[in-house]
């Protein structure tokens, strides 16, 4: 368990009652705050405090981690609605390699794909249903995507290309990607999606790994299934585990992003987890929130510069 870490708060507008109250969490759960400074970014304003050891000599690894849970869940339940506050360990933010992995809908991009494909197919409304209990966790990702792709029967497969021309980035996506890469790191992506769409959009952007589902398609035209195993939960952590081994990079330094009950286990599984602009369930067990429609804030989390 590192022992030193940082908070970073962060809103549209950050008030100096709402700093304080930060401040008042923060130090009644025993860190001393070494430095503080204000940035100003794009559609945002952040607090980075750089803090002392919270764990004494002797401390054991469950009790660290009990601690660290306690003040995140302090400063999720401080009141201060417009802020949030992510305790960052530094062994992320100074790593000199990091390793950051993104789910793709509604992360990466702004849309969900099997929505978008299901408006061809005139299955939105279920789709959307189905989709929306998955993400909360309330049904089997794998079931409920054999259920929603089995509603793209017999689409063409130009559909795909319609559907790929109309993908939206979330803000601050192409910066994220563009300024880690450049700096050194490894990004990647993993989705519940599918291949079709994700592998030119990983080329585009230069992501150095990517994993969606594969649409079955025979004769021109979408089957309604999937081929090979699904990307779920699960696959989602060991490629993170996978992935940033082969790179070299240790699991400390590692950031995790996603808004769905399908990115639990990869959030978990990384240094940070980060719930995007997620569901209550997902925010509640994530390490860190981000919850305004901009991806910049993770650069700021992983203190990586924005030239």
């Amino acid at each position: 368990m590192p022992s030193t870490f940082t908070a970073v708060s962060y809103a549209e507008v950050l008030s100096p009652a709402a700093l304080e109250t930060v401040r008042e969490v923060l130090v009644d759960h025993g860190y001393a705050i070494a430095s503080e400074r204000r940035e100003s970014h794009p559609g945002f304003e952040a607090v980075v405090r750089e803090l002392g050891s919270l764990n004494p000599s002797g401390t054991s690894e469950a009790q660290a981690a009990a601690r660290l849970a306690r003040v995140r869940k302090a400063l999720a339940e401080s009141g201060e609605q417009n802020v949030s506050t992510a305790v960052v360990p530094d062994s992320l933010r100074t790593a000199t390699r990091k390793f950051i992995i993104m789910d793709v809908d509604s992360t990466l991009i702004q849309q969900e794909v099997i929505e978008l494909l299901a408006a061809h197919a005139g299955t939105e409304a279920e789709v959307a249903k189905v989709t929306a209990a998955a993400m909360r966790g309330e049904l089997d990702f794998a079931q409920s995507l054999h259920h929603r792709v089995a509603t793209l029967a017999g689409l063409p497969e130009s559909v795909l290309a319609e559907v790929g021309a109309k993908i939206k980035l979330s803000v601050g996506a192409e910066r994220l990607i563009s300024e880690a890469k450049a700096a050194g790191h490894v990004v990647a992506a993993v989705s519940g999606g599918f291949s079709q769409i994700l592998a030119p959009l990983a080329e585009r952007l230069g992501l150095d790994h990517a994993l969606a589902n594969d649409l079955e398609i025979i004769d021109g035209h979408l089957t309604g299934k999937v081929r090979g195993d699904v990307v779920d939960r699960a696959t989602k952590a060991v490629k993170l585990r996978e992935w940033s081994a082969e790179a070299g990079i240790a699991p400390t330094a590692t950031m995790a992003l996603g808004d769905g009950a399908n990115d639990l286990d990869m959030m978990a599984a990384a240094a940070l987890g980060v719930a995007f602009n997620a569901k209550p369930a997902v925010r509640a067990a994530a390490d860190a929130q981000i919850n305004l429609p901009n991806l910049d804030v993770a650069l700021i989390l992983a203190n990586i510069p924005n030239r």
